[in-house]
């Protein structure tokens, strides 16, 4: 009873790096630890966090830093080992004697959920579907310039009930290597194998999207009649980076200008005021008409993020919709988080290596914050998707 002591998270990604965390708790007076009510008072965050060892783990000390700790399987779960040690020891250094441990294993697919690899035309990805008959709520799920095939966000709506398609559009098996330019063709082939697909609730199929996948969700609704529900995760009201053809129709992608990003002392990059700015007429053949769209917009911005300026982004998008006499959009906006809001409890990551550029790019918002975010809006996207996908 009231025992000082360390918790400790450590867990591995697949390549085996190493991450852990750790927060200090007094024992009640049975000698008991309960993390729903009891507070930390000190380590890697403080306060009742239930979830707090998850959410600030961060790599160990040997690792390199700026690693982000993200399952490239949803087949397997992760597993977390649980450390009680013996007085407080602060982050980074050696633990007091280990008095009680065990393993938690993190599942990103429930049983029943069935993931299919995907090559359907010129469409790549995986789809998941949720145990049973279906119909279900059809979702199509993107991500940013990372490229490639990132499944944990399908896998976990599969879970709770959508068929997911998890869509790469760069970097992985045939699709371009890089990102140059995009047709829209592509996205429009996915929606609508999606929305044909027997298991899929119709008429139209919604799409989720963070950074440059959150300004292809935008576009999709506004130039796609099968998509009639967008999530925007801290995206752009206008195109960027790599041009977007559809027919003949071109949206130029703004540009960044390298010229305005500034390096710290540590060397971590700061690109928030790099990008070209939207609301300069110049720019105006690269905004999103997202007026054109009949569906519904849900808008999700942290207000540090440090990425780019997605707050006046929302602002300009929902400026625009209401211009035009439109409210089919709601906002989510949360003080203190940063750019990359994912399902709840993914470890968060202020400063995060760059997979383009191949430096620590940052990223902003704060632990606590951005995990509170997290949670808030993961419940927040599920009632959207279910009220306009039915």
């Amino acid at each position: 009873p009231g025992q000082p002591v360390t918790l400790r998270a450590v867990a591995a990604d697949d390549s085996g790096c190493l991450f852990q965390s750790c927060a200090h708790y007094r024992a009640d007076s049975r000698g008991e630890l309960h993390l729903g009510t009891d507070a930390s008072h000190g380590g890697d965050y403080t306060g009742v966090e239930p979830m707090g060892l998850f959410w600030s783990l961060a790599p160990a000390g040997m690792e390199k830093p700026y690693q982000r700790l993200v399952p490239r399987s949803t087949g397997a779960p992760m597993k977390v080992e649980v450390l009680v040690h013996q007085g407080h020891s602060p982050p980074g250094a050696m633990p007091g004697p280990v008095v009680a441990k065990a393993e938690v294993q993190r599942l990103f697919t429930a049983p029943g959920v069935r993931r299919i690899r995907l090559k359907e035309g010129v469409v790549r990805g995986s789809l998941f579907l949720p145990p049973g008959d279906g119909p279900f709520p059809g979702v199509i799920d993107m991500y940013g310039d990372e490229g490639g095939l990132i499944e944990f966000r399908s896998s976990l709506l599969a879970t709770r009930g959508f068929a997911a398609l998890s869509l790469p559009y760069f970097d992985f098996e045939d699709l371009p290597r890089v990102m140059k330019e995009l047709k829209l063709e592509y996205f429009e082939e996915a929606a609508r194998f999606l929305q044909r697909h027997p298991k899929v609730k119709g008429p139209g199929v919604g799409v989720i999207g963070t950074g440059k996948g959150a300004e292809l969700a935008l576009s999709m609704i506004t130039f796609l009649p099968e998509v009639v529900a967008a999530v925007s995760i801290s995206g752009c009201s206008s195109n960027t980076v790599a041009d977007l053809h559809y027919g003949e129709m071109t949206l130029p992608g703004l540009r960044f200008d390298m010229k305005k990003v500034s390096v710290s002392d540590s060397g971590v990059f700061d690109i928030f005021e790099a990008l070209d700015d939207p609301t300069n007429p110049a720019n105006s053949p690269s905004v999103i008409p997202i007026e054109k769209a009949e569906g519904h917009f849900l808008l999700v911005v942290g207000e540090d993020d440090r990425m780019w300026k997605s707050s006046l982004y929302a602002e300009l998008a929902i400026r625009r919709l209401r211009q035009h006499g439109k409210e089919n959009f709601e906002l989510l906006s949360y003080p203190g988080a940063g750019h990359r809001i994912d399902p709840p409890s993914t470890p968060f990551c202020q400063v995060a290596l760059d997979r383009v550029l191949g430096v620590p790019v940052l990223g902003g918002g704060e632990s606590k914050a951005h995990a509170h975010a997290q949670e808030h809006s993961w419940g927040k996207i599920q009632e959207f998707l279910h009220l306009h996908l039915g």
